[in-house]
């Protein structure tokens, strides 16, 4: 389920719609400020504990914002940091640093603390042979990097948005009159329109499952919000048959539990929407 959506042309887009967001007619703080010819440098200092993310987007943010601003990296995307880490130092233009600082630091901030959760939940179900997956519980104009981050975590993306996956959760096929409408009328639409993309259907109860196999025509099946014992008895009916992934109400205390079902796939919203971020400044050095 990897998503190619890391391309320079996108990041570009990202990079430059928050710089618009961020400077509108200009940074006249710093342009009020500071002289216009003033070089200098900033280091940018970690003050907590976790994996470090983001400093590849910091460096193109940076060229973005000055070609001639000049990165030294000290510590790598997906390295763990601590309290006192100098990650890596900027030289250039103060003015050019200044309007850069916050836009660096929101990204990787947040890159750095969902980075984190990542790590923290592959480490849990290391060994049994199920791969974590974020999901699109993203925030909006932010995906790009939260995405990105669960990457460097170690984690897996699972479908970017709605154009490049079939998702068929439990409004959709209540919606279009039960399972088996909802995977033909799927299966005609993609034909149709001559589209090669896979299908997964959500599954709610073992009668469900069983509508699935009977029916067919999908590519992955989800389990959602099973106890890992019903989890188990589905893994039976579909018999490797088709992938399975495992969603709703996991959390670090049950993770491991559902790990070892045998389960292809665990996502796992959270790794978006309640890490916490990562600690990080950029200071002037004096």
């Amino acid at each position: 389920m990897k998503i190619d959506y890391l391309t320079k042309s996108a990041i570009s887009k990202f990079i430059d719609n928050a710089l618009k967001e961020d400077i509108g007619d200009g940074d006249h703080t710093s342009l009020s400020s500071i002289p216009e010819k003033l070089e200098d440098q900033a280091k940018l200092l970690v003050k907590g504990e976790g994996i470090l993310a983001g400093v590849e987007l910091a460096e193109m943010i940076f060229k973005k914002v000055d070609k001639d601003l000049k990165l030294e990296i000290l510590i790598e995307d997906g390295k763990e940091v601590k309290s006192g880490d100098v990650a890596f130092i900027v030289r250039g233009k103060a003015r050019s640093i200044l309007t850069s600082e916050r836009l660096v630091l929101n990204c990787m901030q947040r890159m750095s603390g969902i980075a984190t959760y990542t790590r923290k939940m592959t480490e849990m179900i290391k060994g049994t042979g199920a791969q974590l997956l974020d999901t699109r519980k993203t925030a909006p104009n932010f995906r790009i990097c939260e995405k990105w981050a669960v990457k460097i975590g170690g984690g897996e993306n699972h479908r970017f948005g709605l154009y490049d996956m079939i998702l068929l959760k439990d409004n959709h096929v209540d919606y279009a009159g039960g399972i088996k409408n909802a995977i033909e009328s799927t299966q005609k639409y993609l034909k149709n329109l001559n589209k090669d993309l896979k299908i997964e259907i959500e599954t709610r109860t073992i009668r469900e499952v069983k509508e699935v196999m009977e029916t067919g025509g999908v590519d992955v099946i989800m389990l959602d919000n099973m106890l890992p014992s019903m989890m188990k008895e589905a893994l039976k009916i579909i018999n490797k048959k088709y992938k399975t992934e495992a969603s709703g109400g996991i959390t670090e205390k049950n993770i491991k539990e559902i790990a070892e079902t045998g389960v292809d796939y665990i996502s796992v919203g959270a790794l978006t929407h309640s890490y916490q971020s990562l600690d990080l400044s950029l200071k002037a050095i004096k």
